[in-house]
């Protein structure tokens, strides 16, 4: 079995304001998928949403603000997932909800040092 990362991405510019009810109903879509990869044993870490800014450090201890707002794509979060092939993973991320709204989901094997 291999790790693989899946990273969900999506447009900065196109996420919509959504209502409380529509947030809940985004939430239980996550919950569902990320609990049926759970059910069949494959998920090994579920991840989590990132928050808003950061830092970035830089050669020579240069430290910025980041991730830097003229960028379009967001990274939103992650998950790691236990599977033999790269395409068992790539059909897991099939159904990460963020493809729902225009996102993607960027699926990178672990290499274990």
């Amino acid at each position: 079995m291999k790790d693989f990362l899946l990273v969900f991405r999506n447009d900065f510019n196109a996420i919509p304001k959504a209502s409380a009810e529509e947030m809940q109903a985004t939430t239980k879509l996550w919950m569902d998928w990320i609990g049926s990869i759970a059910a069949q044993n494959k998920l090994t870490d579920r991840g989590n949403s990132l928050m808003a800014g950061g830092k970035v450090v830089h050669p020579k201890n240069v430290v910025t603000d980041g991730p830097y707002t003229e960028i379009k794509e967001l990274i939103g979060g992650y998950s790691i997932v236990k599977v033999e092939t790269y395409e068992e993973a790539v059909e897991l991320a099939k159904g990460c909800p963020i493809l729902k709204f225009g996102g993607n989901v960027e699926v990178r094997e672990v290499k274990h040092m």
